[in-house]
């Protein structure tokens, strides 16, 4: 039985040693962004500290949107300008807006 073991784990090793590593090529280079991008929009964060917490401010053109705002126990919340108009509502992060039907299909 040890002989059978022995046979078969060595049947196993060189079966393992006998592979060849496939010859690996260099990644190619990215393709430069397409011409034409602009690079206005794209969303210019700042982060600064007011008092304890720590503050993101989102722009778009110069224009702040968003600011998502981190108090030091650490659960963030965002300030939102959803019309443009300088009234921000604050959404949690916990609350994305989703409900998601929670009925009860079946028991056991």
């Amino acid at each position: 039985m040890r002989r059978l073991i022995a046979l078969l784990l060595s049947t196993l090793a060189l079966s393992v040693a006998a592979q060849t590593r496939p010859k690996l090529e260099p990644i190619p280079e990215p393709p430069p962004p397409p011409a034409g991008l602009n690079e206005a929009l794209e969303p210019q964060v700042t982060i600064t500290k007011r008092g304890e917490d720590k503050v993101e401010e989102f722009r778009m053109s110069g224009k702040l949107y968003m600011m998502k705002v981190t108090p030091p126990h650490g659960v963030p919340y965002y300030l939102i300008d959803n019309a443009g108009n300088g009234i921000w509502s604050r959404q949690d992060v916990r609350d994305s807006g989703l409900r998601v039907p929670m009925w009860v299909i079946g028991t056991f």
